[in-house]
């Protein structure tokens, strides 16, 4: 006996008997264009480090960098965001070469704006890559300066834009940066520079490859845990996205990805913004080692690791797979 609305009458398999109509019937996409490619870059010319913790993830020279945007640009990546190896020599307790108009992100960002002129270039905003105690701010003694480092973030800024960055991200964390950013932006004329405000951002174990990346995890005095977000709290991250929207954020980040897909959630429900996710580099480590060992299948892995951003409510994602995954989502 068939029931209205039940099995027999009721076979949900048929949505799924073929490519052809699983893709008709696919509630959430997946395209070059939802992709952010991160890159380390370093100093020298035709120079590339394999970051040890990071398999298949190199630092690269300026040069390199440009033909990387190049590469980015023709798989239909619309984004790269920039982060320095600083030469430690450079690196001191003001975190004064991030003010450096000639430093090595503005470097590379005037080259790749010159190569690719339509290409999203997201600079991030934070001194842990300028430091020699490897926080993301200021201190004074065994405490990191709220106030004192949003003067320092707005100089790291404006160097950043004048090299030709149109997207700031900053990643710092500090009470108020992203409303004194965007008064700075808007009294030296860059109204239309964008701010990706990393709004929830945790103090995660799952940041550790990349702070090796960058060179700054045996630089690092203490922990972030007085700055960035506990890991245990949800409704503190809304309000935290409330209050960088209302200082004039135009886009919202949530960092790390995979395990906090429920803030993505809540963030994209609430503010119905352009709300991004980072795949940060221990997730990445821990897929790309499965996938080294046999344990995981590669493609399938890359790809659904990147739906499921796509499906909690992200609009984009910044991942070390994006070119892997552009060139699989090409085919």
């Amino acid at each position: 006996m068939a029931y209205p609305g039940r099995f027999p009458t009721v076979r949900m398999r048929r949505n799924r008997t073929n490519a052809s109509i699983r893709a008709m019937v696919a509630e959430n996409h997946l395209t070059p264009a939802d992709l952010i490619w991160p890159i380390f870059v370093i100093d020298g010319d035709d120079c590339r480090e394999p970051v040890s913790a990071m398999p298949g993830v190199n630092r690269i020279s300026v040069d390199l960098a440009v033909k990387a945007a190049k590469e980015a640009e023709a798989l239909g990546i619309p984004a790269i965001a920039l982060f320095p190896n600083t030469d430690p020599a450079l690196r001191d307790e003001k975190g004064s070469e991030a003010y450096n108009p000639d430093n090595l992100v503005c470097r590379a960002t005037r080259a790749i704006r010159e190569a690719c002129p339509d290409m999203v270039i997201v600079c991030d905003v934070a001194l842990d890559p300028y430091t020699s105690h490897g926080h993301d701010g200021l201190m004074s003694g065994n405490e990191i300066v709220n106030d004192a480092t949003l003067e320092a973030l707005i100089r790291q800024s404006l160097v950043q834009v004048a090299a030709g960055c149109d997207t700031l991200a900053p990643s710092d964390m500090m009470d108020g940066r992203i409303g004194a950013i965007r008064q700075a932006l808007d009294d030296a004329g860059y109204q239309n520079t964008r701010i990706l405000s990393y709004a929830a951002k945790y103090a995660s174990c799952f940041y550790g490859p990349f702070r090796e990346a960058v060179g700054s995890s045996g630089a690092l005095k203490g922990d972030k845990r007085t700055y960035q977000m506990d890991p245990a709290n949800s409704d503190e991250a809304l309000r935290e996205v409330e209050l960088d929207l209302a200082e004039g954020a135009d886009m919202i980040m949530v960092k790390p990805g995979m395990p906090y897909l429920d803030i993505v959630r809540r963030v994209k429900e609430s503010f119905a913004v352009p709300t991004f996710a980072y795949q940060v580099s221990g997730e990445y480590s821990m897929l790309a080692t499965a996938f080294e060992l046999g344990r995981l299948d590669r493609d399938r892995g890359i790809l659904e690791s990147l739906m499921c951003f796509k499906r909690a409510g992200a609009d984009g994602v910044l991942s070390y797979f994006a070119v892997d995954a552009a060139k699989l989502l090409n085919e």
